[in-house]
């Protein structure tokens, strides 16, 4: 385990903002995090940056701070029910091929979520999902360290709080919650619960359109889930090493049923989904594709032409794209919707 000084991020986030850490340093294992802390623990009582795959991220400078680039490998069935596979995954693990592995062992349940970026540290932290499915339906518990004491820690699904897009990990400490661990935890490895009486999960539009078309009778399986996920997400999103990006850039906004039948009253095309528990959804793509931001480009910032919800990178070596372009495009975005809509949309990456 290294410290190193002035590291160059560009090429550990997703959306390809050139900047620089200050003070950076890899860990591999529990034992690296553990020296870590012996070695500096004033730093890691000062809000260290923890990086996985840094695809839920937008840099607007360089960062002093310590960033910690978690590279804990792994993947493991640890135990077995009369109902469930409960599987590990190391923190460092990349989430798209972890899903991949479970499903050639014959261990199904995360199809829906396929090629979601990032890493396996970092899907409860931001409570990953997608096609009608979230962490939190699979999740089991997630081993961590506290960084300002240095000891090992376990949650389970209650004690890490998520919600939509959301979990105790982004909050900061003594926040509206009071269990902030923003900062303060490292996560080291992820377990999920994996039934064994499938049932897949297909309530989703583009999902239910693909059974329609296998015609009746036809049997889904777990790796064609899988397939038709992948290959919707490939057909509306940009891939990152291709074209910077730090995926969904805004969250899906929760409104009443009587919030929403006013929008509907004057914009009857408004995509909207019934939740559980009585609510709303609205599509952000929808409302930010209304207000006709699809495809403009501010600065070096852009919005992807075939997909609104998701801001891109349009800059290049020469004229590089900054965080503060990402920004200014964002806040522009949010203030059209807010203009038409009467709605705050709320964005998703960690700013820094």
């Amino acid at each position: 385990m290294l410290v190193e000084n002035h590291i160059n991020l560009q090429p550990f986030n997703t959306f390809g903002i050139q900047a620089r850490a200050h003070h950076w340093v890899r860990v591999s294992s529990v034992e690296d995090v553990l020296q870590l802390h012996r070695a500096h623990p004033s730093w890691l009582r000062s809000q260290p940056l923890v990086l996985g795959g840094g695809s839920n991220l937008v840099l607007t400078g360089d960062v002093q701070r310590l960033v910690i680039k978690v590279d804990i490998a792994g993947r493991s069935l640890v135990q077995e029910t009369p109902s469930h596979w409960i599987v590990q995954a190391g923190a460092g693990e990349n989430w798209h091929a972890f899903v991949d592995w479970t499903l050639a062992q014959g261990w199904p349940g995360l199809e829906n979520m396929a090629l979601i970026p990032g890493s396996v540290g970092a899907s409860p932290v931001q409570n990953i999902g997608a096609y009608g499915m979230e962490l939190q339906d699979r999740f089991h518990s997630l081993d961590a360290i506290d960084l300002h004491t240095g000891q090992p820690f376990t949650l389970d699904a209650a004690q890490c709080g998520f919600g939509y897009r959301d979990s105790v990990f982004k909050h900061l400490p003594g926040d509206q919650r009071h269990l902030g661990l923003a900062g303060k935890a490292l996560i080291t490895h992820v377990r999920l619960a994996l039934p064994k009486r499938w049932v897949p999960q297909l309530d989703y539009l583009e999902l239910a359109r693909k059974v329609q078309e296998l015609g009746p009778g036809h049997t889904v399986t777990p790796r064609q889930v899988f397939d038709w996920v992948c290959a919707i997400r490939r057909a509306k999103l940009p891939d990152p090493a291709v074209i910077g990006n730090a995926g969904s850039f805004f969250k899906n906004p929760t409104v009443s049923p009587e919030q929403c039948a006013d929008i509907i009253g004057r914009d009857p095309k408004v995509v909207h989904y019934p939740m559980p528990d009585g609510s709303m959804k609205l599509a952000a793509g929808w409302l930010i594709d209304a207000c006709g931001w699809k495809g403009k480009t501010m600065g070096h910032a852009g919005v992807y032409d075939k997909q609104a919800l998701v801001l891109v990178n349009r800059g290049d070596a020469e004229h590089p794209c900054t965080g503060g372009e990402v920004m200014t495009l964002a806040k522009a975005i949010q203030t059209s919707v807010y203009q038409r809509f009467g709605l705050q949309l709320e964005m998703e990456p960690v700013v820094v």
